[in-house]
Formats: C-alpha cells, sequence, structure tokens
C-alpha cells in the first residue's frame, strides 16, 4: 500500500472512532477529518489540488442534467452534491410541515381511530411510523411521534417506553423502504441512479414482510405491559382532539396539499426525468412561500450541523476513493467471495448490520458505495442485489442498540428528558433479537430474489 493510502485509512478510522465515540458532535469529527484529508492526503502526500477541485465537481450544480437527468442515471461522480442537496431542502419542507401541525394531526387523528387503547396505539404507531419514514425520514417521524407518545402515556396511564421503542424499529425499518427514507438510502439510490420505485419494488417490498415480522413480535413482548381495565369512553375523554393540533386551517390544507405533491413527485421521479434534488428544491420553495414572514424562523431552525457533517464525510470517503483504498477493499470482497453473488449479498449485508448496530450508519454506506460498484464492474457481482443488501443492512442493523442509528439517538434523549430514561438494557431487551429475525429475513429474501 503507497503512503497516501495508509494515511487516508488512518484519517477515516479516526474521524469514524470520534464520530462512534459520542463525545464530540459528529459534524466536528466529519470536518476535521475533511480537513485534515485534504491538507494531508489531498495537497500533502498525493500533491494533487486538481484532483481535489475534480472530486468537489461544484460545476455539476449548473448542469440541467443534475437537475433533471431524464430516464438516465445522474453521472456525478465525486462529491454527492444530490444527497447534499435533498437532505437540506427536505428539511426545511418539513420543518415547515410541522410547524403547521400536520404531523401531530395525523397522530391524534391515528389514535382516536383505534379508541385510545395502548395495545391499538403500539400497532397503529409502528405502521405510522414506518409510513412516514418512507417520505420524511427516521429522525424527523420520531422527533414529533416520540413526544406524541409520551404525552398520550402520561393522560393514559401506560409506560411509554416499549412503545417509542417499537416505533424506532418501525422507522428504521419502513425508512429502508424507498429512496427518500433514510441518508444510506439517498447516497446509494443517487450514486446508482435508482428510482423510488426501484427502491420500493426491491428493499420496499422487503421491509413491509419484514414490518409484519416486527408487529407480531413487538405485539406479543408488550401486551402485557401495556392492557388496560379502563372504561374505554373514559379513555376517549382523555385524549386530545385531532384539531387541536391544527392553529390555521389555511395553512393546514395547504399542508396537506404539499405533503401529497412530495409523495407524487418521489413516486414518478422515475418517469418524469426529475432528480431528487430537485423534487426538494421544488416542495421547499413551495413551503416557503406560503410560509411567508415565517420562512425566515424555518430556515433559521435548519439543522447546519447535519449538512456540515455529510459535507466532511463525503470529503473524507473522497481522499479513500481517490488514494486507491476502496478498489483495494472491492478487491478483497472479490477475493473473499469469488465473484459469487450469495456470499457477497452475506458479507455486505450482516457486516453492514453488525457495523450500524454500533456506529452511525452514514459513513458506513458512503465509503461502501464506491466499493461495491468497483465489485460490480470487474468481479461481474449483481450491482443491485448488492446495493439493496447494503441499504438494508445499515437501515434496519442501527435497531439493535440506542445509538444504532440517528433516529434512536433522538428518540432516547427526549424520553429521557421528559422523564422516560431508556437504559441500554431496556433497548437491547426489545430490539436486539426482533433485529436478528428481520435482518435474518431480509437475507433469506435477498438469496430467494437474486441467487
Amino acid at each position: 500500500m503507497s503512503v497516501s493510502q495508509i494515511l487516508a485509512i488512518l484519517i477515516f478510522a479516526l474521524m469514524f472512532a470520534a464520530i462512534a465515540s459520542n463525545k464530540i458532535h459528529r459534524h466536528t469529527a466529519a470536518l476535521g477529518g475533511a480537513a485534515v484529508m485534504i491538507i494531508v492526503v489531498f495537497l500533502g502526500i498525493m500533491q494533487e489540488p486538481g484532483e481535489l477541485w475534480e472530486f468537489l465537481n461544484v460545476n455539476q450544480l449548473w448542469q440541467s442534467h443534475f437537475w433533471v437527468p431524464g430516464t438516465q442515471a445522474v453521472e456525478a461522480p465525486g462529491f454527492n452534491w444530490q444527497t447534499m442537496v435533498f437532505v437540506g431542502t427536505m428539511m426545511l419542507t418539513v420543518g415547515w410541515l410541522e410547524s403547521v401541525g400536520l404531523f401531530r394531526w395525523m397522530c391524534l387523528y391515528t389514535v382516536r381511530i383505534v379508541g385510545c387503547r395502548p395495545v391499538p396505539i403500539l400497532i397503529s404507531f409502528m405502521v405510522l411510523s414506518a409510513f412516514l419514514s418512507m417520505f420524511i425520514g427516521s429522525i424527523t417521524v420520531m422527533l414529533f411521534l416520540s413526544m406524541v407518545t409520551i404525552e398520550l402515556g402520561r393522560l393514559l396511564k401506560f409506560n411509554p417506553v416499549p412503545i417509542i421503542i417499537a416505533e424506532v424499529f418501525a422507522a428504521n425499518t419502513g425508512g429502508s423502504a424507498t429512496v427518500s427514507g433514510d441518508p444510506p438510502n439517498i447516497i446509494v439510490g443517487t450514486a446508482f441512479g435508482y428510482s423510488f420505485t426501484d427502491f420500493l419494488a426491491n428493499t420496499g417490498l422487503i421491509a413491509w414482510i419484514a414490518m409484519v415480522l416486527a408487529v407480531l413480535y413487538f405485539y406479543f413482548i408488550s401486551r402485557g405491559s401495556l392492557q388496560q381495565e379502563e372504561d374505554p369512553e373514559e379513555l376517549m375523554k382523555s385524549c386530545p382532539l385531532p384539531s387541536s393540533a391544527i392553529t390555521n386551517p389555511r395553512l393546514f390544507k395547504m399542508a396537506v396539499a404539499v405533503f401529497l405533491l412530495i409523495i407524487v413527485l418521489l413516486v414518478t421521479h422515475g418517469y418524469t426525468g426529475l432528480s431528487v434534488a430537485f423534487i426538494g428544491v421544488i416542495s421547499t420553495v413551495i413551503s416557503l412561500a406560503i410560509a411567508g414572514k415565517g420562512a425566515l424562523k424555518i430556515i433559521k431552525n435548519l439543522d447546519w450541523r447535519t449538512l456540515l457533517f455529510f459535507a466532511g464525510l463525503f470529503i473524507c470517503v473522497g481522499g479513500l476513493e481517490v488514494s486507491g483504498v476502496l478498489v483495494k477493499v472491492s478487491e478483497l470482497i472479490a477475493d473473499i467471495s469469488s465473484g459469487n453473488t450469495g456470499i457477497a449479498i452475506t458479507l455486505i449485508l450482516w457486516i453492514s448490520a453488525i457495523i450500524s448496530a454500533f456506529v452511525d450508519n452514514i459513513p458506513f454506506a458512503a465509503a461502501m458505495v464506491p466499493v461495491i460498484g468497483t465489485l460490480a464492474r470487474t468481479s461481474g457481482i449483481n450491482l443491485p442485489a448488492m446495493a439493496w443488501s447494503l441499504a438494508l443492512g445499515a437501515d434496519i442493523g442501527g435497531n439493535a442498540t440506542p445509538i444504532g442509528a440517528s433516529a434512536n439517538v433522538v428518540a432516547v434523549a427526549i424520553s429521557e428528558k421528559e422523564g422516560y430514561p431508556i437504559t441500554w438494557g431496556t433497548f437491547i431487551k426489545y430490539a436486539a433479537i426482533p433485529t436478528i429475525l428481520v435482518i435474518g429475513l431480509c437475507h433469506g429474501l435477498l438469496f430467494w430474489r437474486y441467487v
């Protein structure tokens, strides 16, 4: 290995360790790693400023093909601007939808439908969590869903912890179903040009089969602790009305229209030729225009740290790529699998699941995307099979521990702040076994489909 490759691996490993330690914010670790990667690898050892500029590839933002690629994949090598633009714009859009009360209304309306009883709330909130995570991401879903669950727990006198853990599990599983559901999927989809329907027909089908297993599992282990003997009419009186979430009926109707528009654009972007980045821009422009004077507040509340984390991460991965490290990793996997798709699926699925249970799944997915791309070109192993394995393993594997995915961290922090601490032991007690079962199910379904 060359000096540049050794240093690139060392820098990436230190960044990864810093993120996993949770002692500094992940955006700080990623930006620090990116700065060191640029100075040491790009400019110091390789002495290729042109290579860095070529990797950043800012010019693609002014190319029409970036925004409207048609039926062809978005050819945008280097820095993943598609992911950056889509994540940032959807954060703004979702911020406005949440401020109008759309998601809280969905939760309260669902609760009234199931009679305000804890066990039906568990099942219905798992389904709602998985469905919403397909479009707005698991982190956003858990921000409001965990708060509503805790509020209902206090009103209806049940322990919200089992339901919150079940919601997290459903959010990560449902998020694996679409290109917009979880950051690893956005990275995979934009890198290989997979559309919303491509994901839905592959990871989506597997994710919702897995959801059936997950709902059954959480129902059987939680029903005893959630049973209540209170009169159903009294329970209904304790539940807040869905209308309490609506502060402005006119804006609420517009929010519903915008949310439906986002779903339609995402579902049909493989046919309309719009990129996911362009769809994000469309939804944000409409949302901020409707918000009017409130637009500035929404922009101020944007999670800039997450965007900076993505930027630093992509630069660190770029150092691994241009120095040739990722080619060597793909060659190693090719040697182990000997061109066998089944072995490649097994390695990628379980390794990504195990690693994602303990460290952030986003840097792992970003590093693995160019690896499986090279592997497909050089060894002839089925690229879609590896891509779906990576997405499912990274998304669902994060369910096993409180730090496995960002949605887990958010839910645990909110629960603790509200007086319902979730320990490692409690989380693993509820989530570890279904994670293994679901990954095993995904393994079998991927084998059935591709081997």
